[in-house]
């Protein structure tokens, strides 16, 4: 492995240090925009709806093309998070409190923050209504409301995170449960799940558990640990060659790993999960768990699964190489919440933003898109807690890694990239509008500069 200290001092490591000090001095810590409570306009040019990482981004972008004035945001939320973090979370290697900053402080200057919900999408007509009454119209609509955590499709769930011994890393109320119950585990099952539905960060839910492992090794408890990952899927990873090297570390830690397993119930006064076997309808096991972490079902906004703008699925219908609307040309698609066939990451939300900012400059302009996203994703697999495999790839699944080195191999320059610069990176770069993902230092790489 490359000796760290010739990662981070390498010429192309200084300049992407540069690029992110370039980020750093773009942002403010006093974001100055219009509150809900000062709002006077009901039309915007670019109306974006959410305020998570493809919202943030994308607004930021937009203010640069049409002035602050004309962009608003709808988003409820107090506080916006850095979601990817809580994997470390989870397992005691960060803070929470690191993961979340003041919405206010996110928003562009001067972009107007409407303090509300969406609750009714009329794309015939270029306007949305709020919960508190009001009608919005745009001229540009740019949807990225994320996607929606199904707890309680489980029975017993959410009431049952009261218990001990159970957490889930994919909220920020149940997410330091998870290290409560890997610091409480005595003996027995540690049980891990993946549901039966399209999830967010579909790496995680097995992130958590090399995490825990580790874990229980450092603290001399592996032994009495019995270590199982109950899948929805055929699979432990969709991409080949990260799979096969997945299957390694399984092997040598000796992990069990059950496909075609759905979590239906968790019985948390008895602490006891129920399990369906998708290969036979019908089928449940029950197992005992001594912690048990669950990644919940997830699907897509309530308010859009009944709106023009949703596939059938209930997802937002948009191109997958333009990001534009099958059906409502000024009405736009971006991260968790849409049908693009990728897995879904802050990592795909940055490449879709350099493609989606491409492809309204040319909308504005009356001229037809040509900039193609090509799928790209990354998922960070945390493999303990000084180790990633870092999985890039595209729509076909094929890698489309960006560092000149196999990226299947566990390495600490890659656990630090996740757990320390990333986190500068989304904060200081991309919610500025300034990372369109690592297209650029790709070329950089294998082109040979530097």
């Amino acid at each position: 492995m490359t000796p760290l200290v010739a990662v981070v001092s390498s010429p192309r490591a200084r300049l992407f240090a540069c690029f992110l000090r370039l980020g750093a001095q773009q942002a403010s810590p006093f974001q100055l925009h219009t509150g809900a409570a000062l709002a006077a306009k009901s039309h915007y040019e670019v109306l974006v709806l959410g305020g998570g990482s493809g919202g943030i981004t994308m607004a930021s972008r937009m203010k640069r093309k049409v002035q602050a004035e004309n962009v608003a945001i709808i988003e409820p939320s107090e506080r916006h998070f850095y979601q990817p973090i809580w994997t470390l979370v989870g397992a005691g290697a960060k803070q929470l409190s690191s993961s979340g900053r003041p919405m206010a402080s996110v928003i562009p200057s001067g972009v107007e923050w409407i303090k509300a919900r969406v609750v009714e999408l009329n794309p015939d007509k270029n306007c949305v209504h709020t919960d508190n009454g009001k009608e919005i119209s745009y001229k540009y609509l740019i949807i990225a409301l994320g996607i929606q955590l199904d707890y309680e499709k489980i029975k017993g769930l959410p009431e049952g995170f009261a218990h001990p011994k159970i957490g889930s890393n994919y909220s920020v109320s149940t997410v330091e449960k998870t290290w409560k119950a890997l610091q409480d585990f005595k003996e027995g099952n540690a049980i891990f799940t993946f549901p039966n539905t399209p999830i967010k960060c579909a790496g995680a839910p097995q992130k958590i558990m090399y995490l825990s492992e580790a874990y229980f090794r450092k603290t001399g408890k592996r032994s009495r640990a019995n270590i199982i990952f109950n899948t929805s899927l055929g699979a432990i990873f969709g991409v080949k060659k990260y799979a096969d090297a997945l299957q390694e570390i399984i092997q040598e830690r000796n992990l069990t790993v059950n496909y075609k397993q759905n979590l239906i119930e968790v019985r948390a006064d008895k602490q006891e999960a129920v399990f369906e076997n998708l290969d036979k309808p019908g089928e449940t096991q029950v197992i005992s768990y001594e912690m048990l972490h669950v990644t919940p079902p997830m699907s897509s906004p309530d308010v859009l699964k009944m709106s023009p703008v949703a596939d059938a699925a209930g997802w937002v219908d948009v191109d997958k190489e333009t990001l534009q609307h099958k059906k409502f040309p000024n009405v736009f698609g971006i991260g968790d919440c849409t049908n693009l066939p990728t897995s879904k990451t802050a990592a795909a939300v940055a490449a879709q933003s350099g493609i989606l900012d491409r492809t309204i400059s040319l909308i504005m302009k009356n001229e037809t898109p040509i900039k193609k996203y090509d799928g790209y994703t990354s998922c960070p697999l945390v493999t303990g807690y000084n180790r990633v495999i870092l999985a890039e790839f595209d729509y076909n699944a094929q890698p489309l890694e960006t560092f000149p080195f196999d990226q299947s191999k566990e390495r600490l320059s890659m656990y630090l990239m996740k757990a320390d610069l990333m986190p500068l990176l989304y904060w200081n770069m991309m919610l500025r509008g300034y990372w369109g993902g690592p297209a650029f230092l790709r070329k950089l790489f294998h082109l040979g500069m530097g």
